[in-house]
């Protein structure tokens, strides 16, 4: 049985979450609730008690607590709960709980437990319109959902404090609905084995010079964060460069492309997709100077090619499903999609993403991104300019979700017949 934790604030609207609980359980899910101190002196606990069929959990420290136990048994109540937890609900979300979230502060058992989950967190607000409309508020939210937070923003209506104006608790209806969707998504890619690549290479000129490029990585890691998200079993070779990850993800960190090359043949044989995102230099130096050198004196630097580690992939492991990036300058459209099919055929990917990097905005080092999906038959999609974590979920969508439900509608017909 799926467990869901929920974390009930200080809002008036506490009392709608008891209809939430029981809407759950008839859904099969298994609830614990966690309240914070003032939400106790608003609704008593042996309400969600009755509901919920478990104890409510409202202190960090409980009477009975007693660190010896804790350091035999090694076991804390609030880790606990934060590990067993396939979704963490907050609801209703105060301001001030929010900004708790937002600035990681843990000084209660529900920030502290929130802090330590690694599960999908949805978070429905509730408060006075004015509050909602504050900069400050609506900042911590901008901050929360780039984070990857799940929000369903409150609704218009009466308000308990008489006004009239957004800041009601949304329905508990599209509470159930959205946990649904989001337990749903989160077993996605289940039993799938993914590697993403991400960031630039570098190939040393000497003792402290390199080669390298613009490539912050945000764009492989954004996709290796959506995969694990979906529930994939996530490997992510980043570049000592990149960015990092905001999930508890597995990694390598690779610097030259002979570094990423190796890694990938030592591992590709036990996963099943990869995401070359990387931006592997098609140039190194022909030799390496040892020691630095002296900038008073000249120096004439000879390159040679690199080999394509794209090209590669489907040599080391033919069964993977390879999904590369090709970057174009200045392009038009028509020569993007044609430069797409030609890596595609060339690298013998099962799909090409190509992106224009000579665009302001988009591509190397920024938050944004438009990308165009090939597949063998031609172009797939167009994506367009977004957040990378939305280009990063689009992708995803295309190449497994709406791509398996195509085949799946195909198929269905045959197995009739």
């Amino acid at each position: 049985m799926q467990k869901i934790v929920i974390g009930v604030s200080s809002g008036v609207a506490a009392y709608k979450v008891l209809d939430l609980i029981k809407l759950l359980k008839k859904s099969g899910y298994n609830i614990f609730v966690i309240m914070t101190v003032n939400a106790i002196k608003m609704i008593n606990p042996s309400e969600f008690e009755k509901v919920s069929g478990h104890k409510v959990y409202t202190s960090l420290f409980p009477k009975s607590f007693d660190y010896k136990k804790v350091l035999e048994k090694r076991e804390v109540e609030h880790i606990t709960l934060a590990d067993s937890t396939d979704i963490f609900i907050v609801a209703p979300a105060t301001a001030n709980t929010i900004a708790k979230i937002a600035c990681g502060i843990a000084d209660d058992l529900l920030t502290t437990t929130l802090l330590a989950t690694t599960a999908p967190v949805l978070i429905c607000p509730s408060m006075n319109t004015h509050m909602w409309y504050n900069p400050l508020v609506q900042e911590n939210i901008i901050k929360l959902e780039k984070l990857g937070y799940y929000f369903l923003h409150p609704e218009s209506g009466t308000l308990a404090c008489g006004y009239t104006g957004i800041g009601r608790l949304v329905s508990i209806e599209k509470i159930s609905e959205e946990v649904l969707y989001i337990i749903n998504q989160r077993n996605q890619l289940k039993g799938k084995k993914i590697i993403v690549t991400a960031g630039g290479t570098s190939e040393p000129i000497d003792a402290v010079r390199v080669i390298t490029n613009r490539s912050s990585g945000k764009m492989g890691v954004a996709i290796a964060e959506e995969c694990y998200r979906r529930g994939a079993d996530v490997l992510l070779f980043r570049a000592k460069t990149s960015v990092v990850a905001r999930c508890p993800i597995k990694e390598e960190i690779f610097e030259t492309g002979k570094e990423l090359s190796d890694l990938i043949k030592m591992h590709l044989k036990n996963y099943n997709v990869l995401f070359h995102c990387a931006a592997v230099s098609d140039y190194k130096p022909v030799e390496k100077i040892e020691k630095k050198l002296d900038s008073g004196d000249p120096y004439s630097l000879h390159l040679e090619s690199t080999v394509k580690i794209l090209s590669q992939i489907k040599k080391w492991n033919p069964k993977v499903k390879l999904v590369g990036f090709k970057a174009v300058y200045k392009e038009s459209e028509k020569d993007l999609i044609r430069i797409g099919r030609e890596k595609l055929k060339q690298s013998n990917s099962d799909y090409i993403i190509v992106n224009d990097i000579g665009r302001e905005g988009i591509g190397f080092s920024v938050d944004d991104n438009e990308v165009y999906i090939i597949s063998p038959s031609g172009l797939l999609a167009k994506v367009e300019k977004s957040p990378k974590k939305e280009i990063a979920q689009n992708i995803i969508d295309h190449i497994f979700v709406k791509r398996e439900e195509t085949i799946s509608k195909i198929e269905q017909p045959n197995k009739l017949r």
